[in-house]
C-alpha cells in the first residue's frame, strides 16, 4: 500500500493527498527509515523524504 501511494503521489499531480497519507501513516504506526529498504527504488527516496518530514512536529 505504502509503495502504491507514493507512485501515485509521485507520477499523478493530482494525487498529492497519497503522498500527505504516507506521510500520517508513518507518523501513525511509527514506520522507521529502515522500512525504506524494502521498498521498490522508484519510491524509496521520497519515502525516506516523507519519513524525514514526518519527524518534525507540528508547532502548537
Amino acid at each position: 500500500m505504502v509503495e502504491l501511494k507514493l507512485a501515485s503521489g509521485m507520477t499523478a499531480p493530482h494525487r498529492l493527498k497519497d503522498l500527505a497519507d504516507v506521510l500520517e501513516l508513518v507518523r501513525a504506526a511509527k514506520l522507521t527509515s529502515d522500512f525504506a529498504g524494502g521498498l521498490d527504488p522508484f519510491v524509496r527516496e521520497k519515502y525516506l523524504d516523507l519519513w524525514r518530514a514526518a519527524q518534525t512536529e507540528d508547532p502548537e
